[in-house]
């Protein structure tokens, strides 16, 4: 990890492998969160892990010699970026069925997925004639940046993708690529693909954030949206453009606003003179909620933190040590 001005980390990564008693180790793996100041969100499920964690360089460092110590996750790959503090407020591991809600839990990436592309080969295949780039990310995603001349779909959440793949019989005889913000949603999005009877069916290993890191981001249009508390980050250092509009007035924006009506809390471009006219919020009646919360400009909130309790669904009580440790 290099060493920069910056002294905080920011780990995004997943692994597919079989879990035996995944809501046991969640317990384990929280714990170990806590006790080394890891702080995000993290699914374990009986298929394997997903996360974005942030943490001091050091920590961070802690937390990947952990997860790679384990044979089971020794292929995990890690997409790190730099950050002037936590991304996070707080420590989320939960257990659910599946670590990205697909609907698809029939299908083992493990088992059969779309080819591999590292970010170089996707770049030098992209723009081939027989080629079709398809985001598989949801509609608030690709709205705020995707790539040139990519196929987007018109979903909310990743578990509509099954139904909408019956738009795309008239690609079989194409390359398709898939990419998504990780590569995480290409493992089953790809695989799914390949069951339906596409046959040439590709995937950006490690998504768009490693592309931004390895390949410049070129093509890249717009802003990369992210889960944590940057919501939206820069990926194109070569040919940058912005193709999102401002959910006011419509004009050129790729700045996210986190709604301040916090019953709509809606994730929305809008421009720094909207943000100020309505107060933080992306319409007049969000704007008269009486619950609406202050705007300073920055269109994030974060959320209160009153009564945290970093050993919630913990089974095991902490040391005294440990809570010596995080108290100070």
């Amino acid at each position: 990890m290099e060493n920069t001005s910056k002294p905080y980390s920011i780990l995004l990564y997943y692994c597919y492998a079989k879990i035996e008693n995944a809501e046991a180790y969640r317990e384990e793996h929280h714990l170990f969160c806590v006790e080394n100041n890891i702080r995000g969100r993290i699914i374990i499920s009986d298929e394997g892990l997903n996360g974005t964690v942030s943490g001091l360089h050091e920590d961070c460092e802690k937390y990947m010699a952990y997860i790679h110590a384990d044979p089971r996750f020794a292929m995990t790959e890690f997409k790190i970026d730099q950050h002037e503090k936590h991304a996070f407020a707080k420590i989320h591991c939960r257990y659910k069925p599946e670590i990205v809600h697909s609907a698809l839990r029939h299908l083992d990436p493990n088992v059969k997925t779309g080819k591999h592309l590292d970010p170089e080969a996707f770049k030098a295949l992209k723009d081939q004639e027989d080629v079709v780039i398809l985001d598989v990310r949801s509609n608030y995603e690709h709205e705020l940046g995707h790539f040139k001349n990519a196929l987007t779909l018109d979903i909310d959440n990743f578990r509509d993708f099954p139904e909408k793949v019956k738009e795309l019989e008239h690609l079989k005889n194409k390359k398709v690529l898939t990419y998504c913000t990780g590569g995480i949603k290409c493992e089953k999005a790809s695989a799914f693909l390949l069951e339906q009877g596409f046959e040439d069916v590709y995937q950006l290993h490690g998504g768009i954030i490693k592309y931004g890191m390895e390949a410049g981001g070129e093509d890249f249009e717009g802003k990369c949206y992210v889960f944590d508390n940057r919501i939206a980050v820069d990926v194109n250092s070569v040919n940058p453009s912005v193709v999102s509009k401002c959910h006011v007035c419509g004009t050129d924006c790729d700045r996210m606003v986190n709604c301040a009506n916090p019953t709509c809390n809606e994730h929305l471009p809008i421009c720094e003179k909207c943000g100020v006219e309505l107060e933080g919020t992306c319409s007049v009646e969000c704007k008269e909620n009486p619950e609406k919360r202050p705007y300073d400009g920055t269109g994030y909130y974060q959320k209160n933190t009153n009564g945290y309790n970093p050993f919630k669904g913990l089974h095991r009580a902490p040391t005294k040590a440990l809570i010596e440790k995080l108290h100070g």
